[in-house]
């Protein structure tokens, strides 16, 4: 029986979906223009050691990189992927799992790794568009080079960012698509003002003098600077996971025009510091960012708060994605189980709590920590080469999957996996200049994903189910023994030990043995999350009886489980149809209620002390016990805060019984 599917919008295209693209899709690539040239820069000594070949053949690797990797790989093939409307790495493994148990590591690889980046990207953007105050005179003349100004006022905005995720974004999100699309139109108005006058920029749209760039002796930095070069396409990852947001022809669509305009804003840039990159003045100057310095002097103030803002709506955006990212992972048993609230009505949009507080504390510490953006730059990026690399993996098995022939899905997986090698072999030169935190962060949340797949498998592996069938006359004996006062009307199991009509041991022990509990109607009821994120069914077998229900809810992995109101509808429809017997109520506020009370009963696990486990396992096992005590509790993650439950702790008994040598002696032994 199925309750409610959401329709897939994947294709959906609609002027507004251009507007909702801009504000969500391109915050992080398009604030790239912000630090990408300045990281150029400083990586190869300063504009000093700079010359015009260097400078064309640095925007030419950018605009190759954002064409091969950003269009070719993610706009044209990544976004055919979509898993019933919903990209990103979780949805893609989901749609390509059953290729082999294997495909698990590199989604949880690539999953760690862009939450990792998501504590960079607000710390970074915000870091660089403030810094971009040093450009306004009286800014400079009050505060000078003084970074702790620039570091408190990053840290407020920050904060704030960080305390109005509370509230949901709804409204003000219907700002940021104006205010991005007046964003791209502003660089690429400002790159045209620069280098209208130098069109020999244009020269780096011929490969030649990228491929040049990387084994000329005018590059200090080797292959290396392609470290530098990767910031520009950082955002493509995140354009894929918001396919679900704004729909692949929303994407295709405005792609094109953002594009462009970060690559005349790029262009820009490149005529500028042609003009300058002989000027002592400006060579004497620290940290000198172009984005800023090629603006009129009367458009400083007003493209430093533009940028701010680009900034701000990026970090937002990388926040929201980091929601949702946890939220899928916690749906494919990745995660513990963490409160998510819903705060508005606004498709797709989520609060984790737990993840708020950790990424507001993580990217205060990393502004902190790094103090500039310079510093931050250097740990920036490192961790998405190794997600785009896990997403090329992936759609290695998604092409097979979808009969591409073999020597074209392999030749495209070649291709890009070479292009992201090097990228991250040029990003690993990072590592000892902050790139470690970034590996560091990511590494912890991949230990937690490994946790708790490998808890799941030791636990599915010890799993000890019994037959409902081979008790229902023991049910139906309880359920009429009047010797034994009601426990409830409506008695819940909630488990995930449920297959067909075998169920865990322990959930018959405890309405049997621990406590006898009578109860007209016994439900046992297993969640089963599916790979179509918003499915919305339930299958149920009472097993030719009035007094067993066994259901299964059937739910996609980005759907909220709210069981005591699926149950609600369900023991309504059972009703209705005759299956179950109607429940009249004495007393109630409700005239005519027809629906008796009920109890969920939740089984929490404690490890046995008589298991024979390797030490490995072991310790895997009591790491996964140990986390599920701090996640959310069983009541809150199936919405029972508010209805009756009972949490009884059973023995979690995996592998051999441990056996005793205790023996019997006389008492004049002792």
């Amino acid at each position: 029986m199925k309750a409610k599917q959401t329709a897939s919008h994947t294709g959906a295209f609609k002027m507004g979906g251009i507007l909702v693209a801009m504000g969500v899709v391109y915050g992080d690539i398009g604030t790239s223009p912000l630090y990408v040239m300045k990281a150029i820069i400083e990586g190869n000594g300063g504009l000093s050691n700079l010359t015009k070949d260097f400078i064309i053949g640095s925007i030419s690797l950018i605009f190759w990189t954002l064409t091969l990797l950003t269009t070719i790989k993610y706009v044209i093939i990544a976004l055919n992927a979509d898993n019933h409307g919903e990209g990103g790495i979780f949805s893609l493994y989901t749609l390509v799992r059953k290729s082999g148990k294997y495909l698990i590591i590199p989604a949880m690889i690539g999953g760690a790794a862009l939450l990792a980046d998501g504590v960079l990207t607000p710390a970074v953007t915000v870091t660089t568009a403030i810094e971009g105050l040093r450009g306004i005179p009286a800014f400079f003349d009050t505060f000078g080079n003084d970074q702790s100004i620039i570091m408190t006022i990053t840290i407020l905005i920050i904060f704030f960012l960080f305390m109005i995720q509370r509230f949901g974004t709804e409204l003000v999100g219907k700002a940021f698509g104006p205010i991005m699309l007046g964003w791209f139109t502003f660089i690429g108005i400002a790159g045209i003002g620069n280098f209208w006058g130098n069109l020999e920029v244009l020269k780096a749209l011929n490969p030649y003098y990228a491929v040049e760039l990387l084994g000329s002796p005018q590059n200090k930095e080797g292959l290396f600077v392609l470290g530098s070069i990767f910031l520009a396409t950082t955002g493509a990852e995140a354009l894929y996971s918001d396919l679900g947001h704004v729909g692949r022809k929303n994407i295709r669509t405005s792609w094109p025009y953002v594009k462009i305009c970060l690559l005349l804003n790029y262009f820009g840039q490149a005529a500028w510091l042609i003009k300058v990159k002989d000027i002592s003045s400006y060579q004497q100057m620290d940290a000198i960012n172009p984005f800023f310095r090629m603006m009129p002097q009367g458009l400083t103030v007003f493209s430093v708060i533009f940028a701010t803002l680009a900034a701000i709506i990026a970090s937002q955006a990388l926040i929201s994605g980091s929601y949702t990212l946890v939220s899928e992972a916690i749906q494919l048993k990745l995660l513990p189980r963490l409160k998510i609230i819903y705060p508005s009505k606004q498709k797709g949009q989520l609060y984790i709590p737990a993840v708020n507080s950790l990424l507001l504390i993580a990217c205060i510490g990393v502004v902190v920590y790094f103090r500039t953006s310079a510093h931050m730059e250097a740990a920036y990026g490192l961790a998405i080469t190794v997600t785009m690399l896990m997403t090329t993996v992936l759609l290695l098995f998604y092409l097979l999957q979808k009969h591409v022939p073999k020597a074209i899905a392999f030749g495209i997986t070649l291709f890009f996996g070479t292009i992201e090698t090097i990228f991250f072999i040029s990003s690993i030169s990072k590592f000892f200049h902050g790139g470690f935190v970034a590996a560091l962060i990511a590494l912890i949340i991949f230990s937690i994903m490994l946790i708790w797949e490998r808890g799941n498998i030791i636990e599915e592996r010890a799993s000890d189910k019994i037959s409902l069938y081979d008790y229902l006359d023991q049910l139906k004996k309880l359920r009429e023994d009047r010797s034994i006062p009601i426990y409830q009307t409506n008695l819940v199991f909630l488990t995930s030990n449920l297959k067909g009509h075998r169920i865990g041991r322990e959930i018959l022990y405890s309405v049997l043995d621990k406590r006898p509990k009578r109860a007209k109607v016994y439900w046992f009821v297993n969640v089963l999350v599916t790979d179509d994120p918003y499915t919305e069914e339930y299958y149920v077998d009472m097993m030719d009886t009035d007094y067993v229900v066994n259901v299964q809810l059937r739910l996609g992995f980005r759907i909220n489980q709210e069981v005591n109101v699926y149950l609600r509808q369900i023991v309504n429809e059972l009703m209705a149809e005759g299956k179950l017997a109607k429940q009249p109520q004495t007393y109630t506020i409700t005239p005519g209620r027809e629906v008796g009370d009920f109890c969920f009963i939740l089984i929490r696990e404690e490890l046995s002390r008589v298991n024979e486990l390797s030490t490995f396992d072991r310790l895997v096992m009591q790491a996964k016990l140990a986390i599920k005590k701090v996640a959310v509790s069983p009541d809150r993650w199936f919405g029972l805060e508010y209805s009756d439950y009972r949490l009884e702790y059973v023995p979690l008994i995996i592998g051999k019984k441990r056996h005793s040598n205790l023996k019997q002696v006389n008492v004049k032994d002792f």
